[in-house]
């Protein structure tokens, strides 16, 4: 170890602090850090290096004891010097892949998504679902209901499903229908939503005359389809587990909570989730909520090839960021090659 240069030394001192503080959130002294972790160097060497860290604002000393804690600027160096996302073990991902695989539909999916991140990391889970503005549209069905009333039953790439009824005011035939149902498909199917809306507001402009009243009709049903609905947007799982932490939450847990119970704070944090294999660490005071400034948030993006919505954790600074990184990452895997399945 004396062969290694002095910055690789303390990086390696400042690993054992958090793995230390993290597994038992007391404070790390130097003596437990050359008995624990095999440094290879004396405790007046761990001290020294210990010292440049907390000069660096690595580590910081709270008043009442002698050991050092990491400071955020610590955890995020930690963060950045990962090399890679460490795998799941074999059984962890056979678990997940069977909890995952039982869904029935796409809430199931997520729901299940969010028990199984909650379970897997102790922190509190979110997914959001998936935006449709993200999405492709797979497939329109028109079921005819009775001679005057349809049913449209939008299917997007992603798995999600819109129903709407349509009360038409005219009555038509079974071959009408069968028409109405080719010509919404030939403009739909394989576009992005946001393109989708603009074919279906030009359809009735070029539907064969006798259709074009009942193409007008489905297509104002249709455009408030496709546009984005702000409801169902997040499924939220684990918030007793935060409880459980309260103690790394200083008189702030209560704004930590409240920030949960903002949608547009969570849908934020997910949106910058834009690569599906990528996992972003936000720490501390990087998350643009006051109210989030002593959590650190986790976070991906999902989809079947690219990325319809976010899912990740939310849970204190003292997090095993390699563990929930890692669970982030597979979840999210599976939840993509299930929705590219469907």
């Amino acid at each position: 170890m004396c062969a290694v240069n002095a910055d690789e030394r303390r990086f390696a001192v400042l690993q054992a602090i958090v793995a230390d503080y993290v597994s038992t959130q007391e404070p790390v002294g130097s003596k437990a850090i050359v008995e624990r972790h095999n440094l290879g160097v004396s405790s007046a060497t761990v001290r020294n290096d210990m010292a440049a860290l907390e000069e660096d604002g690595l580590i910081a000393q709270p008043h009442t004891s002698a050991g050092r804690i990491p400071t955020d600027k610590g955890y995020r160096l930690f963060v950045d010097r990962l090399a890679q996302v460490k795998p799941l073990s074999a059984a962890e991902r056979k678990a997940v892949q069977t909890f995952l695989e039982g869904a029935l539909d796409l809430d199931d999916v997520l729901r299940r998504s969010v028990r199984l991140l909650a379970q897997l990391t102790r922190q509190v889970a979110v997914v959001q679902y998936p935006t449709l503005t993200r999405s492709t549209v797979r497939h329109l069905e028109v079921v005819q209901l009775t001679p005057a009333r349809l049913m449209l039953v939008l299917i997007t790439d992603s798995g999600r499903v819109d129903q709407r009824m349509v009360d038409l005011g005219q009555v038509v035939t079974e071959e009408d229908a069968s028409r109405l149902r080719a010509l919404l498909n030939q403009a739909l199917a394989g576009r992005r939503l946001a393109d989708a809306s603009a074919r279906v507001a030009e359809l009735p402009h070029s539907a064969p005359k006798e259709l074009r009243d009942v193409v007008l009709t489905v297509s104002t049903v249709l455009i408030e389809t496709l546009v984005e609905h702000p409801e169902e947007r997040l499924v939220l799982g684990g918030t007793a587990n935060l409880t459980r932490n309260s103690a790394d939450f200083p008189g702030s847990l209560r704004q930590v909570l409240e920030a949960l119970e903002e949608q547009v704070v969570v849908l934020k944090l997910l949106a910058a989730a834009q690569d599906p294999g990528l996992v972003t660490v936000r720490i501390g005071e990087e998350n643009e909520s006051a109210d989030l400034h002593t959590a650190s948030v986790v976070s991906i993006g999902y989809g079947p090839g690219t990325v319809v919505g976010g899912m990740g954790v939310v849970g204190p600074t003292r997090m095993d960021y390699p563990g929930t990184m890692a669970a982030v990452h597979a979840v999210a895997r599976y939840v993509g090659e299930i929705l590219a399945g469907r």
